[in-house]
């Protein structure tokens, strides 16, 4: 089992969604953050000054998967998100060593 940590652009967010759940892939968490890299953020105007904002909006997707599923897996979210452009985003992978669901007390894989 391994655990996809993902961080994309908002606008990626309902095509990556699509192709996770046209691979059969329904558990995913989404959450909002912010962040730089290579983008180094942008500028904005504040009371009719530009301001450089150094953390751009993005999501963080933390998807659960059994190993098989893993290379379909970051295939779809890199062909879901990838325009070509700095800030594309980044996909973080590691191990899961145990997953419980809470409401049935099942572990590892019936878990996922």
């Amino acid at each position: 089992m391994h655990m996809i940590e993902a961080v994309i652009k908002p606008s990626a967010l309902d095509a990556v969604k699509t192709r996770l759940t046209d691979l059969g892939i329904l558990g995913c968490t989404a959450l909002e953050c912010k962040g730089f890299g290579k983008q180094k953020g942008h500028t904005e105007r504040y009371r009719g000054g530009r301001m450089d904002v150094g953390f751009m909006p993005k999501i963080l997707l933390k998807i659960a998967v059994k190993s098989e599923d893993l290379d379909s897996t970051l295939s779809a979210i890199n062909e879901a998100a990838q325009t070509g452009n700095v800030g594309d985003g980044k996909i973080f992978v590691y191990e899961l060593t145990r997953v419980q669901r809470i409401r049935t007390g099942e572990t590892d894989m019936d878990a996922l």
